[in-house]
Protein backbone atom coordinates (compact mmCIF):
# COMPACT_ATOMS: atom_id res chain seq x y z
CA UNK A 1 0.00 0.00 0.00
CA UNK A 2 1.43 3.40 -1.00
CA UNK A 3 2.02 6.22 1.44
CA UNK A 4 -0.95 8.12 -0.03
CA UNK A 5 -3.19 5.07 0.35
CA UNK A 6 -2.10 4.59 3.96
CA UNK A 7 -2.66 8.27 4.74
CA UNK A 8 -6.11 8.31 3.13
CA UNK A 9 -7.12 5.07 4.87
CA UNK A 10 -6.13 6.53 8.26
CA UNK A 11 -7.90 9.79 7.42
CA UNK A 12 -11.14 8.05 6.45
CA UNK A 13 -11.00 5.78 9.50
CA UNK A 14 -10.58 8.82 11.77
CA UNK A 15 -13.50 10.56 10.06
CA UNK A 16 -15.63 7.43 10.54
CA UNK A 17 -14.78 7.39 14.25
CA UNK A 18 -15.91 11.03 14.46
CA UNK A 19 -19.20 10.15 12.72
CA UNK A 20 -19.81 7.21 15.05
CA UNK A 21 -18.98 9.38 18.10
CA UNK A 22 -21.12 12.23 16.71
CA UNK A 23 -18.12 14.54 17.07
CA UNK A 24 -19.18 16.74 14.18
CA UNK A 25 -16.76 19.57 15.01
CA UNK A 26 -13.81 17.17 14.66
CA UNK A 27 -15.41 15.68 11.53
CA UNK A 28 -15.36 19.06 9.77
CA UNK A 29 -11.53 19.03 9.96
CA UNK A 30 -11.56 16.33 7.25
CA UNK A 31 -13.45 18.47 4.72
CA UNK A 32 -12.37 21.29 2.43
CA UNK A 33 -14.30 24.52 2.98
CA UNK A 34 -16.10 24.10 -0.37
CA UNK A 35 -16.69 20.33 -0.10
CA UNK A 36 -19.92 18.62 -1.15
CA UNK A 37 -21.61 15.74 0.68
CA UNK A 38 -24.21 13.57 -1.05
CA UNK A 39 -26.78 13.39 1.74
CA UNK A 40 -29.07 11.14 -0.28
CA UNK A 41 -29.78 10.76 -4.00
CA UNK A 42 -30.91 14.14 -5.26
CA UNK A 43 -29.83 16.05 -2.13
CA UNK A 44 -26.34 17.49 -1.66
CA UNK A 45 -24.88 19.70 1.06
CA UNK A 46 -22.07 22.08 0.08
CA UNK A 47 -19.78 23.88 2.51
CA UNK A 48 -18.81 22.89 6.04
CA UNK A 49 -21.82 24.49 7.80
CA UNK A 50 -24.29 22.65 5.54
CA UNK A 51 -22.33 19.38 5.79
CA UNK A 52 -22.30 19.62 9.59
CA UNK A 53 -26.08 20.22 9.66
CA UNK A 54 -26.56 17.23 7.35
CA UNK A 55 -24.57 14.92 9.64
CA UNK A 56 -26.60 16.09 12.65
CA UNK A 57 -29.81 15.31 10.72
CA UNK A 58 -28.45 11.91 9.62
CA UNK A 59 -27.61 11.04 13.24
CA UNK A 60 -31.11 12.03 14.30
CA UNK A 61 -32.66 10.05 11.42
CA UNK A 62 -30.85 6.90 12.61
CA UNK A 63 -31.72 7.56 16.29
CA UNK A 64 -28.07 8.29 17.13
CA UNK A 65 -27.09 4.66 16.48
CA UNK A 66 -24.98 4.87 13.33
CA UNK A 67 -21.64 3.07 13.29
CA UNK A 68 -19.38 3.44 10.25
CA UNK A 69 -16.47 1.21 9.21
CA UNK A 70 -14.62 0.61 5.95
CA UNK A 71 -13.83 -2.42 3.84
CA UNK A 72 -11.82 -2.72 0.63
CA UNK A 73 -10.24 0.42 -0.78
CA UNK A 74 -8.73 1.51 -4.09
CA UNK A 75 -6.99 4.86 -4.62
CA UNK A 76 -6.43 6.49 -8.00
CA UNK A 77 -4.13 9.47 -7.65
CA UNK A 78 -3.53 12.27 -10.13
CA UNK A 79 -1.50 15.30 -9.11
CA UNK A 80 -2.94 16.80 -5.93
CA UNK A 81 -6.22 14.86 -6.27
CA UNK A 82 -7.17 11.31 -5.31
CA UNK A 83 -10.28 9.29 -6.12
CA UNK A 84 -11.03 6.79 -3.37
CA UNK A 85 -13.36 3.90 -4.11
CA UNK A 86 -14.22 2.13 -0.89
CA UNK A 87 -16.67 -0.21 0.73
CA UNK A 88 -18.48 1.68 3.46
CA UNK A 89 -20.21 -0.43 6.10
CA UNK A 90 -22.99 1.21 8.09
CA UNK A 91 -24.71 -0.33 11.08
CA UNK A 92 -27.76 1.26 12.68
CA UNK A 93 -30.21 0.05 15.29
CA UNK A 94 -33.20 0.48 12.94
CA UNK A 95 -31.80 -0.26 9.46
CA UNK A 96 -29.31 -2.97 10.44
CA UNK A 97 -26.25 -3.49 8.25
CA UNK A 98 -25.82 -1.58 5.00
CA UNK A 99 -22.82 -1.82 2.67
CA UNK A 100 -22.21 0.82 0.02
CA UNK A 101 -19.48 1.21 -2.58
CA UNK A 102 -18.59 4.80 -1.88
CA UNK A 103 -16.62 7.25 -3.97
CA UNK A 104 -14.67 10.06 -2.35
CA UNK A 105 -12.55 12.76 -3.95
CA UNK A 106 -9.68 14.12 -1.86
CA UNK A 107 -7.41 17.03 -2.68
CA UNK A 108 -4.14 18.04 -1.07
CA UNK A 109 -4.68 21.45 0.49
CA UNK A 110 -1.90 23.03 2.52
CA UNK A 111 -0.16 19.67 2.87
CA UNK A 112 -3.24 17.72 4.04
CA UNK A 113 -5.62 15.41 2.20
CA UNK A 114 -9.10 16.93 2.55
CA UNK A 115 -12.34 15.52 1.24
CA UNK A 116 -13.90 17.66 -1.51
CA UNK A 117 -16.62 15.20 -2.62
CA UNK A 118 -18.16 12.68 -0.20
CA UNK A 119 -20.47 10.27 -2.01
CA UNK A 120 -21.22 7.23 0.13
CA UNK A 121 -23.70 6.06 -2.55
CA UNK A 122 -20.99 5.76 -5.23
CA UNK A 123 -22.31 4.73 -8.63
CA UNK A 124 -25.55 3.70 -6.91
CA UNK A 125 -26.61 7.30 -7.60
CA UNK A 126 -27.15 6.19 -11.20
CA UNK A 127 -29.61 3.53 -10.01
CA UNK A 128 -31.50 6.18 -8.05
CA UNK A 129 -31.88 8.34 -11.15
CA UNK A 130 -29.52 10.96 -9.68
Amino acid sequence: MSTTQQTLKRTIEAADRAITAEDFDALMDFYADDATLVVKPGLNATGKPAIRRAFVAIAEHFNHSIQVTQGQMQVIEGGDTALVIMETHLHTADAGDITRRATYVFRQIEGRWLCVVDNSYGTGLLDAGG
